[in-house]
């Protein structure tokens, strides 16, 4: 299981030689626990920090522009400080990312309307809102067929593209990270334990099918894995092997954050 690949992989990211890795649980576009949480981290920001954000960005919350202009100012912050790369900010993918992702690709699916549908109601309404359009209006393109279709993503498209920054994000989400000298692999949701890394597919924002039980034994020759959202909404947990880093935040919680040692124990425990 063990990975080797660049630190600049298009499709994980890499942690090297780290003092300590901070992880923040998903987010859900909620901008007020964010900067919140933000200003707790940034007094206590040392060199050799990493930072991870482990997916479920935006969505379910109205401020997802908002919230993206916040972790672009963080990231320019954080890389401030002394000896800090670009790589040493990651971005994870989460279910939010990936279906604004598909979003885009609209006109391409059979049954466009339905797909639009079940997206609004998972969450992606309210980031098309955000950037300025109305979700709804995409019903009525569906129904004039592709070409339709594609100029209401276009204007999707252009609305992300008039805040700088933000595609570049959204274009360089890496789908998992994993820190071989702390012996770490990060997630959004979840992982099928019964597969390799490269064939997880969307596991990774969907979770799997047996959950994440915290007792689980040790994934390959990850000491910890660390995953951002529950699906099921249990809350934080702890445990020998794995850890769930999500206070329920966009939907009545606390974002939470939580400062790994190289040894994978936790230093400090953050929440807004």
């Amino acid at each position: 299981m063990t990975v080797m690949a660049s630190a600049h992989s298009e499709i994980y990211g890499r942690i090297d030689r780290a003092r300590r890795i901070w992880c923040v649980g998903a987010i859900h576009a909620d901008i007020a626990r964010l900067t919140a949480l933000h200003d707790q981290m940034a007094a206590r920001l040392r060199p050799g920090d990493r930072l991870v954000y482990l997916g479920n960005m935006i969505g379910h919350g109205a401020a997802a522009v908002d919230t993206m202009d916040e972790l672009l100012a963080f990231r320019r912050h954080f890389l401030g400080l002394a000896g800090m790369e670009p790589w040493d900010v990651i971005h994870l993918r989460g279910a939010q990312e990936e279906m604004w992702v598909k979003l885009a690709q609209l006109q391409f699916a059979p049954n466009p309307r339905e797909v639009l549908s079940w997206m609004i109601g998972q969450g992606v309404g309210a980031t098309i809102r955000s950037y300025g359009i109305d979700p709804d209006s995409g019903f009525g393109h569906c129904r004039d067929g592709v070409i339709a279709i594609t100029r209401w993503t276009a204007r999707l498209l252009q609305a992300v593209h008039d805040h700088p920054g933000h595609d570049e994000m959204l274009s360089c989400l890496r789908r998992y990270a994993v820190s071989t000298d702390a012996g770490m692999l990060f997630v959004n949701a979840g992982l099928d334990t019964g597969r390799p890394l490269s064939e997880q597919r969307d596991t990774f924002w969907w979770g799997s099918g047996v959950g994440f039980p915290i007792d689980a034994e040790p994934y390959g020759d990850f000491r910890l894995v660390v995953r951002g959202y529950d699906r099921t909404g249990a809350g934080t947990a702890v445990g020998p092997h794995r850890a769930t880093i999500d206070g329920g935040c966009g939907f009545g919680g606390k974002l939470a954050a939580a400062c790994f040692l190289p040894d994978s124990s936790i230093e400090e425990w953050l929440e807004a």
